[in-house]
């Protein structure tokens, strides 16, 4: 079977999902958190809503980590030696992001050295890995000058085990994706295959179409409405949530839709209702600050930390968002991003729209981490910010499967 991929650091699935669609045929994936694999297998493995994994009987279906594979099923790895069209992936980004606390020496930075170790074993004709924007910046000591980025590092590596290196960092929202995402994006390509094409200029030539295809216009923005106002409370009538005892969820009708409302609808069957609908039960305090927030502070740029002190929170960033404008990036906390209209956050479902997963996709394990700080925890709201835009991943298999002369 031609246009096979594996998908390293899979998450729940959003880069795969997008592969799929575009044409690739997924052989089997590794992710180490149980909830996230177990979403992927929902809808990747067992599903049939989009062609699944054809899953190989000598490697266990179930959460791994890439070390594992590494050491534990390396006769299986050698034997797929010569077959993999494609290694896709994006190491644990944490380490990296500008958003977070950039440690150099953080472990999970070192991740992506064992996406290497794979290349060097599988020698597949092409890769692409997906990270944040601080993978290509250079790491700096207080008062020293930076020092060199980690896709420098990778550059080097796959450029000895005989790649050539492509990288760029991309806008999600140029592929309707209504979010302002920016991602470092490498797409290589093994030597003896490589045709002398440049990926990102062929993107660019190809991202017209691609939004075309998808019934969305084929130039501007996805507007956060554009987006999700088809799942708004206003006009809705309240049920009880099945998934949690206690809660609510807006019953899920056929509204005026958007041309992207109708593309994330679309592959759902009839009479089913989408899962994590599940709406935020907020107490009076909370409730009552959203509204401040909402009435005093301008819609899509975040309030300052001076201001959030004063209405009584300790968060270093909330931000309401614009209904015309690009949400900000979905993120892996539920309360960076308030609701444009309704004083709340947003339901799981919501950020999974902004992130282009279609209605049909089934999210499982926890919405919340609640009490527990269990760092290999990983709930639907991190599940679906720490994702690849589908929409996104599509259009780069796409390409990549262009560049194919095998495809030609």
């Amino acid at each position: 079977m031609g246009n096979t991929f594996i998908d390293l650091f899979a998450g729940c699935g959003g880069l795969s999902l997008g592969l799929i669609r575009a044409g690739w045929n997924g052989l089997f994936a590794i992710e180490k958190s149980p909830d996230a694999f177990a979403t992927l297998k929902h809808n990747l493995v067992d599903g049939d809503v989009v062609q699944p994994f054809n899953w190989p009987v000598e490697l266990p279906c179930e959460a791994m980590q890439v070390g594992a594979l590494l050491a534990l099923h390396r006769p299986f790895l050698e034997s797929l030696a010569g077959t993999i069209d494609l290694i896709a992936g994006g190491p644990p980004c944490q380490g990296f992001s500008f958003a977070g606390k950039r440690n150099e020496g953080d472990p999970r930075n070192q991740l992506f050295e064992e996406y290497v170790d794979i290349v060097a074993v599988l020698r597949p004709k092409f890769l692409l890995l997906e990270n944040v924007r601080g993978f290509a910046s250079g790491f700096r000591s207080a008062g020293s000058e930076p020092g060199r980025a980690y896709a420098d590092v990778l550059k080097g590596r796959l450029e000895q085990l005989g790649y050539r290196f492509h990288s760029k960092m991309l806008s999600a929202s140029q592929f309707g994706v209504p979010q302002t995402r920016a991602r470092f994006i490498m797409i290589a390509t093994r030597l003896d295959v490589d045709q002398g094409v440049r990926p990102f200029r062929l993107l660019a030539e190809r991202i017209e179409e691609f939004r075309l295809g998808h019934g969305l216009p084929a130039h501007g923005d996805t507007s956060v409405r554009d987006a999700i106002s088809d799942l708004e409370i206003a006009g809705a009538r309240l049920v009880d949530c099945p998934e949690t005892q206690g809660f609510k969820q807006l019953q899920y009708i056929q509204r005026r839709l958007s041309p992207f409302q109708k593309a994330m609808r679309s592959g759902l069957p009839d009479g089913f209702a989408p899962n994590s609908l599940r709406l935020p039960n907020h107490g009076s305090e909370v409730s009552a600050r959203f509204k401040r927030i909402l009435a005093r502070f301008p819609k899509g740029k975040a309030v300052s930390k001076i201001h959030l002190e004063a209405l009584g929170t300790k968060k270093h960033s909330v931000t309401p968002l614009h209904p015309g404008h690009l949400s900000k990036t979905i993120t892996t906390l539920p309360d960076d991003l308030l609701h444009y209209s309704e004083p709340r956050i947003l339901t799981v479902r919501e950020n999974a729209r902004i992130q282009t997963f279609p209605d049909w996709y089934h999210f499982r394990g926890k919405f919340t981490t609640g009490g527990s700080r269990r760092k290999d925890e990983c709930p639907r709201y991190s599940q679906v910010g720490n994702a690849v835009p589908p929409l996104m991943a599509e259009a780069l298999g796409r390409v990549i499967k262009e560049l194919d002369p095998g495809n030609g």
